[in-house]
Order: C-alpha cells, then structure tokens, then sequence
C-alpha cells in the first residue's frame, strides 16, 4: 500500500503556539512582524485552520529561530 505524507495543518497549529510561547513572543508581536491589520491570521494558523504560506514561514521560522521542519508536523496519509 502506498503512503503519502501531508502536513498535519492541527499538529503544526498546535507546535507554532507552542513555539511561539517558548520564544516569548505574543500573538500581536508576530502581527506586526508580519505587518498584518489582524492577528486572524496567526490565530488561523494556531487553530490549525490555515497553514502560514511559503515565504511566512522563513519569517515565521526566524521569528522563532527555528528549522521550518521544526515548526511543520509531517503524517501519512492512506
């Protein structure tokens, strides 16, 4: 049987709150690193609804300094 492997968006939600948490950065910090009006975004992130795209992950990821692998949760799938 063949497997493939997708990001886990809840798993990955649940680390980037996590990490952002043991990097003492607040939601509203991340904000206006990214430059959003809203936090919606990164709560859509944390929540697992919504994965960060491409290029808000390596900002994302030197926010936190951290890999992008250290911040996305891999699984298979059937």
């Amino acid at each position: 049987m063949f497997c493939m492997l997708a990001v886990d968006m809840a798993a990955t939600g649940k680390n980037i709150e996590r990490l952002r948490k043991n990097a003492g950065i607040t939601v509203r910090e991340l904000q206006e690193m990214f430059g959003f009006r809203t936090p919606q975004a990164i709560y859509k992130w944390q929540r697992g609804a919504a994965l960060p795209t491409v290029d808000n992950l390596v900002v994302l990821s030197a926010a936190l300094q951290v890999k992008i692998d250290d911040i996305l949760v891999v699984g298979k799938t059937a």
